[in-house]
């Protein structure tokens, strides 16, 4: 048997996280890791103490027919990321690595070319974690090195050839 490689055994870690998400159209699992410990978990799902879409039984940005990534604001669920940064001290995020992992909610169907949307490319910056690993398939990953985040800034708008 081969030794399955660090990157993807915390990936298959974070596919595992994304088990609890309670989001209707697509579902994300986030892990922390510093020093190869892992710092904090994350799945996307609605505030504490509110209702998940899951309970409510409707997705209001797919009521609405909202494209997938727009219109956040409408979306009940906070980020994998994002849950996963609030779960960990500013002095773990440091210098860490972010591993994250999506499927499709109907059909379960690995998400292919994921990544974070701009307010978890935020949060990520300002948490200070230098890279960000991305399932692609069962066994692919991309490395988005955090610093290309914050030298092209996805905020400004875009300038006119």
């Amino acid at each position: 048997m081969k030794r399955i490689d660090k990157e993807n055994y915390y990936l298959d870690i974070a596919e595992t996280v994304l088990e609890r998400s309670t989001c209707l159209r697509r579902c994300y699992g986030a892990i922390i890791v510093k020093n190869d410990e892992i710092v904090s978990t994350g799945y996307n799902g609605a505030p504490r103490g509110r209702k998940n879409c899951m309970d409510l039984g409707y997705c209001t940005r797919e009521a609405m027919n909202v494209p997938s990534g727009e219109r956040y604001e409408l979306c009940r669920s906070v980020h994998a990321e994002m849950n996963a940064i609030i779960s960990a001290a500013r002095r773990d995020t440091l210098g860490a690595t972010l591993y994250l992992a999506g499927r499709e909610a109907k059909t379960g169907e690995l998400l292919q070319h994921a990544t974070s949307c701009s307010m978890c490319r935020r949060l990520i910056i300002n948490a200070g974690i230098d890279r960000v690993v991305i399932r692609e398939s069962e066994r692919d990953y991309s490395v988005v090195h955090v610093e290309d985040w914050i030298r092209v800034d996805d905020s400004l708008p875009q300038e006119k050839p």
